[in-house]
């Protein structure tokens, strides 16, 4: 049956919720381990990630009609930072050439990535719920590996911050800037860092293809592969967030360790370290971690759920501590205490907002040098109130923040 049968027959649609069915009982894999709280989030996690596909490969994956759209609102997968936008363009492939216009506006930096992943060239013509998991090996819109790379540092703009960026495999000849993709390429995604969001002008960028191709209408096969890009993208941040944990950031609580590995699996960019970790701590307890950041253009320590999702209480917020809004301890490092009251000690408070346990990071952008050693204390939350910062001189601290690769 071609893609296109498929489609127009209802088949494709229904194994587009077949492939939601398995991802949505990937939460089963945890059992006890997961309290109400994470199945509630669980459950929204998988909606947004439906959300992400319909936006990403239903609405924008169009191969005549390239757009730069920022990701869905309130869909923050992987860690990611309050304090950066996703501005993403979907492909087909990396046969077509392109140029982004724009205006950086005041946005301090930006950075331009471009990425494959493992993907058939037609898979709307074939049923992927029967191979669960297994079928990401050869069809995963979760595992991106950049391919290009170029930074906002290396873009000419002129007086009034307009900047052109050629998208192309080959460099241009007129010594434009250029983002180079393969022929793989599955699209791009440009980082917009702001320092302080509410002082800063956003940029602006367009995309359009070079050979002035115009847009035609949908096919029963377009349908079809995007349908199957949908489904396959929820299975395969379901199962990566599962493996992360399971596997991997759970083996090691209240640690956090910088792997280059693990960052770029997933469409990460040479410019940061970006140091990964879980933390647990129950309602009366407390954590204080310690570090001195690496001098850098930017840096953010952020809590998240265990589905790594950004806590709630990012949009009024908390959740999170970051450069130009840390309070600093005269030695210049920075202290961050995570406990649902602030015990007054002094500090950075951040509030885990009815969580007891989830993902924690550290990043940091434009770095000079090696990422910082994290140490943290967990302790009784009721202890650290009465007693202060010498509450911590009785505890054993945990050491983290090597560099795996």
């Amino acid at each position: 049956m071609t893609a296109s049968e498929r489609l127009l027959s209802g088949r494709a649609f229904d194994d587009y919720l077949d492939v939601v069915r398995i991802a949505a009982r990937t939460v089963e894999t945890f059992g006890a381990e997961v309290d109400d709280l994470d199945r509630a989030e669980w459950y929204r996690f998988v909606t947004r990630l439906m959300r992400n596909g319909f936006e990403r490969f239903v609405e924008n994956c169009e191969p005549d009609r390239p757009r730069l759209r920022d990701a869905p609102w309130r869909q923050a997968i992987n860690f990611q930072s309050p304090d950066q936008d996703h501005l993403l363009a979907e492909f087909v492939d990396g046969r077509h050439d392109y140029l982004i216009t724009g205006n950086r506006g005041t946005i301090p930096y930006f950075v331009m990535a471009s990425w494959t992943a493992p993907q058939p060239a037609q898979p709307g013509d074939r049923d992927w719920a029967p191979q669960g998991v297994d079928g990401l090996a050869t069809f995963d819109p979760a595992t991106l590996t950049t391919t290009g790379f170029l930074q906002s540092d290396a873009i000419p703009f002129d007086a009034n911050g307009d900047f052109e960026v050629v998208v192309s495999r080959n460099r241009p000849a007129d010594g434009r800037a250029w983002l180079p993709i393969t022929e793989g390429c599955v699209g791009l995604l440009v980082r917009t860092v702001y320092h302080l969001r509410e002082e800063t002008v956003a940029p602006t960028m367009r995309i359009a293809r070079l050979d002035g191709a115009v847009p035609r209408a949908v096919t029963p096969a377009d349908m079809a592969d995007a349908l199957a890009k949908a489904g396959q993208v929820v299975l395969a941040y379901a199962e990566l967030v599962r493996r992360w944990w399971q596997d991997n950031l759970a083996q090691r609580p209240n640690r956090i360790r910088f792997s280059r590995a693990v960052y770029l699996s997933n469409g990460g960019v040479p410019d940061r370290h970006h140091g990964f970790g879980t933390w647990v701590c129950g309602s009366d307890e407390a954590l204080v971690l310690r570090f001195t950041p690496t001098p850098c253009d930017y840096w953010i320590f952020q809590l998240c759920t265990i589905w790594q999702e950004n806590l709630d209480n990012y949009e009024d917020g908390g959740g999170h501590v970051q450069k130009y809004r840390a309070a600093y301890e005269p030695d210049g490092s920075v202290i961050v205490v995570v406990a649902a009251e602030d015990p007054g000690i002094g500090g950075n408070h951040v509030d885990p907002f009815g969580h007891r346990h989830g993902g924690m990071s550290l990043r940091l952008i434009k770095t000079e040098g090696e990422p910082p050693p994290v140490t943290l204390w967990r302790l009784p939350a009721a202890r650290l109130k009465a007693e202060g910062r010498a509450a911590l001189d009785g505890v054993a601290p945990i050491v983290s923040g090597e560099i795996t690769d």
